[in-house]
Formats: structure tokens, C-alpha cells, sequence
């Protein structure tokens, strides 16, 4: 395959309506794959991104980095992949490949930063356009195998929502005798709720309401609080080894961290586009520790697809036409999906 175009769905410019058109893609290199996409899933900071959220973003900007298809062509170097086989790509197409964190297969925190989907420049100096396309061309050491247990479209929110949720439930032990609250019930935090209860933990919701409760009860909590009532705060004081937060609006963070044990962990894997406010006698007074969590590396996003599979663990979806993209960034702005939007790559 020669230096082409493909059809796409991108915005414009920031805060711009998405519309169809055409980006393109490069030649298939010597380790390369070629992946005819078949299914991509809307995300959060998709929003965020086409949005200038988060900073000044490249435009024209194709979101999406929840992408899974098939190999349609491979490189003559490739021996990950073959022809046909099911694949997906997350947030991350290459890294420096040579700092600590790379070497030590924690690529999302490389020290030279990573090269995004989307929004991003690579080493040759081209923008990245992500998986609200047809095709997408990746170096095989960035692509991951989705086991045959997973259907490919409720595994592609696992390549960002997944992984963004598994790694810090890895990380901070999870598992029986673990008490996990997961504060937000959305795309992120559904996922949040079927990984620890499949790691072994106590799980709770943590939501604004409890118009979710009898769906978090389904997906593996056993106990549902809504925020909005001020006695949550004091039933539940001391009580959880691990908080993860998945929400993308500032939290007041004291509150929270007085739900933590001493030695509890508080994880954020939603990024606010503002500043969050912290007295730290909230952290220094039980040995509590605030802390962050980004995706994950490449070999430990296998390892998440594979356990998902194992669990028979996919991402609850709503399959829509790329027309409808527009309308869905309003409806997860209103958290009108239960609980990740998934475009159908049929239809770009």
C-alpha cells in the first residue's frame, strides 16, 4: 500500500462539528500493519481533545484510540501478525523505545513522551490521525492481539476504558479482601466495577445518584452510595484500601481522601480541565496517598484483553452510524450512554 487516503470523520477546527473527509496514511513500512478498522469507541478526551480542552490541539484532528479491526496488510518484517488476524490499537503508536520506562514495558510514560493516536506528531514529523477512519497503518510493536473471545465491538473501548481502569486496580493490588470504591458509573467506571469484581474485591459505586444503582449491582458491585447525599461521607469514613475516581469535573478531594483507610490509596484516571484544590492534612493525616494512573503499556494492555476475554468481560455498548458522532459527544456530555459509544467503521 502507497501513501493514500481514507475516509474519515474529523473536526475542523476546535469545537467544530465533526464532518466526513478524507486524511492520509502512510505506506506500509517494514513492521508495519495495516488494519482495516472495523470498530472504534468514543471516549471522553475525545471530547476533550476536539474541544482544545486539554491545550491547543492539531487540526484538522481524527479522534479515537479505542480501535479494533483486522490486519489487512503486513509489512515484510512483521512476525507479531499475520493477514486476517484481530487486532487493536489504544492511545499509543510509538514511544522512544529506549528510556527506562520503555525498556521496562511502561511505554505510556515515557520520558521523551509518547507518540498519541491522534493529535500528535511522530518521529517522521506527520501528523497522527486516530480511528475515526476506515484504515490505519501502526507499527506492530504498538498493535495488540484481541482474543477470539471478545467480540471486536464491545473490545474496543477495553484499548482505552480497559486498560485505563485495569492497570491501576494491577498496580495498587485489587483482589479479595480489597475494599475498591470506583467514583463515577460511566464509560470509564463500568469497566472499573467488572475489573475489580473479577480481580476479587468488595466493590462500590460512588455516583452523583443512584439512578445507575441497579445496573452497578449488575456488573459487580456490591454496594451502591450516591455522592449528592452528605451522610455517604460519613457512613463510609475509613472504609476503602483504594478509591479510583474516573470522573472528568473536580471532585472536592478532601471529602474523598476521608473515605480512604490509613495507607488507602486515591487514584485519578479522569483529568479535569481545571485545577483541583487539596488541603494536605487530608493525605498527611492517615498516611494516604493521591495519586494518578495513565492507560498502560503495551505487554500489560495484552495482558488486560486477555484477562477480559478470560472473564468474558466487554464493554457495554451503544453501536452508532459516524453521522451520529456529533450527537454523541452531546449525549456523553449529558451521560446519556450506558455505556460506551461505539462507531460502526462500516458506515465513515
Amino acid at each position: 500500500m502507497s501513501v493514500t487516503q481514507v475516509a474519515a470523520y474529523a473536526a475542523p477546527a476546535p469545537k467544530a462539528p465533526l464532518e466526513r473527509t478524507t486524511v492520509p496514511r502512510r505506506p506500509v513500512g517494514e513492521h508495519d500493519v495495516l488494519i482495516d478498522i472495523k470498530c472504534a469507541g468514543i471516549c471522553h478526551s475525545d471530547i476533550h481533545q476536539a474541544r482544545d480542552g486539554w491545550g491547543e490541539g492539531i487540526f484538522p484532528m481524527v479522534p479515537g484510540h479505542e480501535i479494533a479491526g483486522v490486519v489487512a496488510e503486513v509489512g515484510p518484517g512483521v512476525t507479531r501478525f499475520a493477514v486476517g488476524d484481530r487486532v487493536g490499537v489504544g492511545c499509543i503508536v510509538d514511544s522512544c523505545r529506549e528510556c527506562e520506562q520503555c525498556l521496562a514495558g511502561q511505554e505510556q510514560y515515557c520520558a521523551k513522551g509518547i507518540t498519541g493516536t491522534y493529535n500528535a506528531v511522530d518521529k517522521n514529523g506527520e501528523i497522527t490521525y486516530g480511528g475515526y477512519s476506515t484504515h490505519i497503518v501502526v507499527d506492530e510493536n504498538y498493535t495488540v492481539r484481541i482474543p477470539d473471545g471478545l467480540a471486536l465491538d464491545v473490545a474496543a473501548p477495553l484499548l482505552c476504558a480497559g486498560i485505563t481502569l485495569y492497570s491501576p486496580l494491577r498496580h495498587w493490588q485489587a483482589g479479595p479482601g480489597k475494599k475498591v470504591a470506583v467514583v463515577g458509573l460511566g464509560g470509564l467506571g463500568h469497566m472499573g466495577v467488572k475489573i475489580a469484581h473479577a480481580l476479587g474485591a468488595e466493590v462500590t459505586v460512588l455516583s452523583q445518584s443512584l439512578r445507575k444503582k441497579e445496573d452497578g449491582l449488575r456488573l459487580g458491585a456490591s454496594h451502591y452510595y450516591a455522592t449528592s447525599d452528605e451522610t455517604t461521607f460519613e457512613k463510609l469514613a475509613g472504609s476503602f484500601d483504594l478509591i479510583v475516581s474516573t470522573v472528568s469535573a473536580p471532585l472536592p478531594l478532601d471529602a474523598y481522601l476521608g473515605l480512604l483507610k490509613v495507607d488507602g490509596a486515591f487514584v485519578n484516571v479522569g483529568a479535569p480541565e481545571e485545577p483541583v484544590a487539596l488541603n494536605l492534612f487530608s493525605v498527611i493525616g492517615g498516611r494516604r496517598t493521591l495519586a494518578g494512573s495513565m492507560i498502560g503499556g503495551i505487554a500489560e494492555t495484552q495482558e488486560m484483553l486477555d484477562f477480559c476475554a478470560e472473564h468474558g468481560l466487554g464493554s457495554e455498548i451503544e453501536v452508532i452510524a459516524a453521522e451520529q458522532v456529533n450527537e454523541a459527544y452531546e449525549r456523553v456530555l449529558a451521560s446519556d450512554v450506558r455505556y460506551r459509544f461505539v462507531i460502526d467503521a462500516a458506515t465513515i
